[in-house]
């Protein structure tokens, strides 16, 4: 039998927080750690997700960061706008989370969906941003099967929360099939059991309609126009797209690093914590860390 992992242990001994802000009029949840007079540091989780994605990661980044994981526009606990979610609606709430939090800048870091949104954000709002991860970000291409079986899979889970539904949405998200990852399960099948969340599962796919995913996707142009200092993690075993398409928006971003992490799906921050943020400080503090 595999070891019970357990959100509580992964946040035993941290010094963390819970709760709301009203951002912009928006009811948004957030998960923090860190004295909040040091750099901001703003995770973002992805399509369908919530701020638990980064439960093994804020007790490492809380010594050195103001660390929020929140939950996005329409999803988890914070708001439901009620209509179709693209791009702009994320990049216009986080900025507003920004001045919420009185974070003229910030360091933001994003999987899947977050980094989507954490580059646009960059390209469009360039003074706001310090230093951007994008890791195993979306939004650079537009792939059919995949696209189909993000709906399939999201919309099985919102419509039907068992705990094989949801269970099956995370399992796609790993590269280990053989773990259970029951807490995250739980978790994500809590939220997904709110009224009306069928409805917001709808709006959250959004984007993976083609022709709305056409207008929002990210090309030369919109990453060339990223002047943050940029890290672009890639994992072995994405789901969503190999290793090359990783370089490929790389390539795209002036000056940006690369860097895979092996034996890890999509969510590398929490299947493979401590290289993660080993790699994510690392950038972050612009190679100080460890030589503190």
């Amino acid at each position: 039998m595999s070891e019970y992992e357990s959100v509580w242990c992964d946040l035993q001994g941290v010094a963390f927080s819970q709760g709301y802000l009203d951002v912009a009029g928006v009811r948004t949840r957030y998960l923090h750690a860190g004295d909040r007079n040091k750099p901001a540091l703003v995770l973002l989780h992805g399509s369908g997700g919530h701020a638990e994605a980064y439960i093994r990661n804020l007790a490492a980044h809380a010594g050195h960061f103001s660390t929020w994981s929140i939950d996005m526009l329409g999803h988890g606990y914070t708001d439901k706008p009620g209509h179709p979610l693209e791009v702009d609606h994320y990049v216009r709430h986080l900025i507003a989370f920004l001045d919420t939090i009185g974070a003229p800048r910030a360091h933001i870091s994003g999987e899947s969906l977050g980094g989507w949104v954490a580059a646009r954000a960059a390209c469009d709002h360039p003074g706001r941003v310090d230093r951007l991860v994008l890791n195993t970000a979306g939004g650079s291409r537009a792939d059919p099967e995949v696209m189909a079986r993000i709906v399939t899979l999201s919309m099985a889970a919102a419509a039907d929360p068992t705990w094989e539904t949801v269970q099956a949405r995370i399992k796609w998200l790993m590269a280990d099939k053989t773990k259970d990852y029951d807490d995250i399960v739980a978790s994500r099948q809590r939220i997904y059991r709110q009224p009306g969340f069928v409805d917001a599962m709808r709006d959250i796919m959004a984007l993976q309609d083609p022709q709305i995913r056409a207008r929002n996707l990210l090309g030369p142009r919109e990453y060339g126009a990223i002047s943050a200092p940029t890290l672009v993690v890639w994992t072995s075993d994405d789901p969503t797209a190999d290793v090359t398409e990783g370089k490929r928006i790389a390539s795209m971003i002036p000056g940006a690093r690369f860097e895979v992490l092996p034996d890890c799906g999509h969510w590398p921050q929490y299947e493979s914590p401590a290289a993660f943020n080993a790699l994510h400080l690392e950038f972050l503090l612009g190679g100080r860390y460890g030589n503190r």
